[in-house]
């Protein structure tokens, strides 16, 4: 049989050489088509120094399309739930999309750049949906994954750090804003932009900057003025469920990989409808909205506290004033700074209603032996955790 090396299905993003020197666990994992770190040493260190200091993450392989022509607004209004006729150049927000039942092909953010027109940035690969959905408009749809690297910067010494890089302009930078500048003679565009609810920044460059960029950005920790740690996919997922924030492909099914009917989800089950308008023109999968908010709720995908120390992964729910079951945690971790499990979970809704007393039946492994248990749950209608820095500007110089 004819043998094949598979070493290099993946590809490597403009940081890759830096990051695999950094990289002591070489633990791996493929992200739209690259190879990026799931652990950097440990995970409690990338954890920590997210919360307390300043971190470093490739997002180079986000799905990126860049989008311009005469009807360009017009297109993107017609795409996504969210009015962004009133997305003013120099600021990005966060959108979703649907089918034509209203159900979410995936979310993502959109960037006003100007004369340069728009960015879509997904999590997964969306050009297909783009070019059906483009018929009948004047614009031109560029996927640009490859053409643009970015490191996304976040912690409470973030704004520091990048500072001490040598990047002006950041003092008046509000979240959500775009800043167009350099860093070491190199052009990079800056966004507060984040995934983990903290202070934090992606800065976007050409790929055949990126190690100018990354090195600049590290050069502060060698001169010894703050601390910078890259983190992976792992610390990632920690402070993005601490921060409420929703992961397709993890926390629910999307319409485009649904395999059975009824296990995709609206905008509504997902807690999005302040992401949802009905007061611009048609849009894909509006008449199914507009039904669905008549109707009493069915589901919801929730964030849920989960007494107890147990790992409650893949646990049913139950409502205990009639003991049925009402659904499932999607993903969960253990909070070092809350001291608690967080969960997102999707349950089912009585009448419109969440049930008021819910508790996870809990299976979990010790000294290979598998126990079970039951702990009560608790719906948080806000993030775990929060901070006020996230939003100041300008930020606290620390």
């Amino acid at each position: 049989m004819e043998k094949h090396d598979f070493k290099q299905v993946l590809q490597h993003t403009p940081f890759h050489v830096r990051v695999e020197e950094l990289s002591l666990m070489k633990s791996w994992s493929p992200w739209n088509g690259y190879q990026v770190a799931r652990v950097f040493d440990t995970l409690a260190a990338e954890y920590f120094a997210v919360r307390s200091s300043c971190t470093v993450f490739d997002v180079t392989p986000m799905e990126k399309y860049r989008i311009k022509g005469p009807d360009a607004l017009d297109f993107l209004n017609r795409l996504v739930t969210r009015d962004v006729s009133k997305l003013k150049p120099g600021r990005v927000t966060y959108v979703a999309w649907c089918n034509d039942e209203g159900r979410v092909l995936d979310d993502g953010t959109i960037f006003h750049l100007g004369d340069d027109g728009y960015r879509l940035c997904a999590q997964h690969h969306q050009l297909d949906w783009l070019m059906i959905s483009s018929l009948g408009f004047d614009v031109s749809i560029e996927e640009e994954t490859h053409d643009v690297a970015a490191l996304s910067v976040q912690g409470p010494t973030s704004y520091s750090v990048l500072c001490a890089a040598g990047i002006s302009g950041l003092e008046e930078l509000k979240p959500f804003g775009i800043l167009n500048t350099k860093i070491d003679d190199v052009d990079v565009m800056v966004s507060r932009t984040g995934f983990t609810g903290d202070l934090g920044y992606e800065v976007w460059v050409d790929p055949r900057h990126g190690i100018t960029l990354w090195d600049a950005i590290f050069s502060v920790k060698e001169r010894g003025l703050y601390d910078i740690k890259p983190i992976g996919l792992d610390a990632l997922e920690m402070v993005r469920i601490e921060a409420g924030f929703i992961m397709p492909g993890d926390d629910f099914i999307t319409a485009e990989t649904a395999v059975r009917a009824d296990h995709d989800r609206s905008p509504f089950e997902l807690g999005l409808e302040w992401a949802v308008s009905f007061d611009k023109p048609y849009y894909t999968g509006r008449r199914a909205l507009e039904l669905e908010k008549s109707q009493p709720a069915k589901r919801r995908l929730v964030k849920l506290s989960v007494e107890g120390n147990k790992e409650p992964t893949d646990s049913f729910l139950y409502d205990a004033k009639n003991g049925q079951r009402i659904g499932a945690i999607k993903t969960n971790i253990w909070s070092p700074i809350l001291k608690s499990n967080l969960a997102m979970a999707d349950i089912d809704y009585k009448n419109g209603e969440a049930p008021t007393e819910i508790w996870a039946e809990i299976y979990y492994q010790k000294e290979l032996e598998w126990k079970s248990t039951w702990a009560r749950c608790e719906i948080s209608d806000k993030p775990f955790w929060s901070n006020k820095r996230r939003s100041q500007t300008p930020p606290n110089r620390v």
